[in-house]
């Protein structure tokens, strides 16, 4: 696995002032992982579906800069009168820009994690070094309750924040329900650039 760390792409700059300024530090940084060999680019905060056109012209290899490119594929499996969730680290934040960004309809059910008691704290406002694990966890699952208390016909949930992976087996046995990550879309990605082989029998 290669990776480039971007100077100045801060949780706070990236999801609450919209990534300003970074565009360039991006595209150099995906030129340059590709000159070391990637097959494939992607972002680790969901908010940077603002930069997925950009990114995809400007590297000759697949990008996928969000896990929230898997709203339109996991929609079309769900049963007529059932929709995809969103759970998010800032509802606020997530703009109708990063939803059209990444092929997301405007008007998506989604919940964030503003008023919890870790993961915003931590992860976008920096007020500690260490996240409290199983704090964090209770604000994933508060979220998906509240999501689909006020929205019973969610059928499915995509996690935006790279950091919430670790909580989604946590939030599917609480809700029942499938949920989707950076991670999922990651493994999607993966199954595409080495594909399985079948030997003959």
């Amino acid at each position: 696995m290669l990776y480039r760390v971007v100077r100045g792409a801060t949780s706070e700059r990236v999801v609450l002032r919209g990534a300003e300024g970074l565009l360039p530090e991006f595209l150099a940084a995906a030129e340059d992982l590709v000159r070391q060999g990637a097959e494939a680019i992607t972002t680790t905060c969901g908010f940077l579906s603002l930069f997925q056109r950009e990114l995809a012209a400007h590297v000759a290899v697949p990008v996928a800069t969000s896990s929230l490119m898997q709203v339109p594929w996991v929609q079309a499996m769900l049963p007529p009168g059932r929709r995809v969730g969103l759970i998010t680290v800032s509802a606020a934040a997530l703009t109708p820009r990063h939803l059209e960004a990444a092929g997301v309809p405007a008007d998506i059910p989604m919940a964030g994690t503003e008023k919890g008691r870790e993961l915003y704290r931590v992860l976008v406002r920096a007020e500690k070094e260490e996240l409290d694990i199983d704090l964090a966890e209770q604000d994933i699952l508060e979220a998906g309750r509240a999501l689909v208390g006020r929205h019973p016909e969610v059928g499915a949930i995509v996690l935006e924040c790279t950091n919430m992976p670790p909580y989604a087996a946590a939030l599917q046995r609480a809700l029942g329900l499938p949920v989707f990550d950076v991670y999922t879309m990651i493994r999607f990605l993966h199954a595409g650039l080495r594909p399985r082989g079948f030997p003959a029998p």
